[in-house]
């Protein structure tokens, strides 16, 4: 008995303390450099399925001065019309804002006024209008212009016929404007 048990012990090799540390070391930076490119690939595959967000420079005060200015003029302009006709009216106006031809900013394009032979003229008849309250008076009709301010202003909804409207007028009056028509939406005419 004595004889087998030393035989087995011969059978047992033994492996240098050295070697199995080394090897231990080696399995655990496969491991990292695996985990690392499996890291990589991750970060790059969902950064390439993002978009790139550009910043601005408008504060909330801002955002929400301009929104306000918005639903305002979308209120006296076209508290009447079909949804359309409130969108086209916001589109037009942040169109001029972003044109170059008129100030760039929505509450600056809404209340500019230009003088013409002694006699001011506002960009939208209502700031003129003296008899106008600034106030809403029909509540209803206000938050659905709000509302439309919103989904122009701050999600970007569009009418793609009035990509390059910066004019528009009411049906039922004919300034004689030499400018491209473009559609009818309710009650107002639209031009480029």
């Amino acid at each position: 008995m004595t004889e087998t048990v030393l035989d087995r012990e011969k059978e047992n090799i033994e492996i240098p303390r050295n070697l199995i540390n080394a090897i231990s070391a080696l399995l655990m930076l496969i491991a990292l450099l695996a985990s690392v490119k499996l890291l990589n690939w991750a970060v790059d595959t969902k950064l390439s399925n993002t978009e790139e967000v550009i910043g601005s420079d408008v504060t909330t005060k801002v955002r929400d001065q301009q929104l306000g200015c918005l639903a305002k003029n979308i209120y006296h302009e076209a508290a009447n019309e079909p949804f359309e006709g409130k969108v086209a009216v916001a589109q037009v106006t942040l169109n001029r804002a972003a044109s170059g031809q008129f100030p760039d900013d929505v509450c600056k394009v809404i209340y500019q006024k230009n003088k013409l032979y002694e006699k001011v003229i506002c960009q939208f008849s209502w700031y003129c209008d003296r008899t106008v309250k600034f106030r809403p008076v029909n509540q209803a009709a206000y938050d659905e212009s709000m509302a439309v301010a919103k989904k122009v202003l701050l999600e970007g909804f569009r009418l793609p016929s009035l990509k390059n409207a910066l004019y528009y007028h009411a049906a039922y009056i004919d300034p004689r404007w030499n400018r491209k028509r473009i559609t009818k939406i309710g009650q107002h005419i639209f031009y480029e």
